[in-house]
């Protein structure tokens, strides 16, 4: 008879008993910080000083960006209808995708790849700026992590870049990232300022994080904006308001009759 189980390195649980990561979670809770802990569970081990805050300010820059992203308007739209709370912020994590959150993962598998590349081949973050903008605007393919529709200087980016200097944590991949956003001006003739998903991007990248975690990294921070999102429009506003305009134009077929 074959015994189906689950392994799992995550936690263990027993009665009166949890282990996560092999730490007691009695233990972590009121010790160590939340982010923190998510650094453990994602990399099975407790981060450093210097990675603990960086993963601090990681999940605060995610936290939110008004109302106007899809995952808040999904959130708020369907909080309007009268649901509970969590099936609204639910609403608005599946919202969340390669347009929407996704830059992150996408512009980290990037720089991950070029790092390697650039390895390989023996050359500077410079030499390889120049041949991934030169490639990529060939095959008509967009870099993310590079400008923004509002911010022309993205200020997360700009704090978290200053951070990683600060705590040592800045090594290749934000080389490159800084590299491909001066050839990305010099190529295109057009300013494309990294923004909070591109430093993220390198940063996380830096720190030894999966590109394919990416999104987890948006995701975890937006959950908490989505909440308050959420909590504002069941708490301040009347159910099924008046958010958009609703105006449409019809352009299917001519009314007709059943043959």
């Amino acid at each position: 008879m074959i015994k189906l189980t689950w392994n799992t390195k995550i936690t263990k649980v027993e009665p009166n008993h949890l282990v996560t990561r092999g730490y007691r979670q009695e233990d972590l809770i009121g010790n160590i910080p939340f982010p923190h802990v998510v650094y453990l569970l994602l990399k099975s081990e407790l981060p450093s000083k210097e990675h603990g805050k960086m993963m601090d300010a990681i999940l605060t820059a995610c936290i939110d960006h008004g109302v106007t992203p899809p995952s808040s308007m999904a959130s708020r739209v369907v909080a309007s209808g009268g649901v509970p709370l969590p099936t609204a912020v639910a609403a608005g994590v599946l919202s969340i995708g390669d347009a929407h959150g996704g830059a992150i993962e996408k512009g980290a598998k990037f720089l991950q790849e070029g790092i390697s590349l650039m390895k390989k081949e023996g050359k500077n973050p410079e030499e390889m700026a120049k041949i991934l903008v030169k490639e990529s605007r060939e095959k008509h393919k967009r870099i993310l992590g590079f400008g923004h529709r509002i911010h022309t200087s993205d200020p997360r980016a700009k704090r978290l870049f200053s951070l990683a200097e600060e705590l040592n944590i800045a090594g290749n991949h934000v080389l490159l990232s800084r590299a491909i956003e001066k050839e990305l001006e010099v190529q295109t003739k057009r300013k494309l300022p990294i923004n909070v998903d591109g430093a993220i991007a390198a940063i996380s990248s830096d720190m030894g994080f999966d590109w394919r975690l990416g999104k987890a990294f948006f995701l975890l921070g937006r959950v908490a904006g989505l909440t308050a999102q959420v909590y504002e429009e069941q708490t301040e506003f009347k159910p099924m308001r008046k958010m958009f305009n609703v105006e449409y134009e019809y352009d299917g077929p001519e009314e007709r009759d059943l043959p």
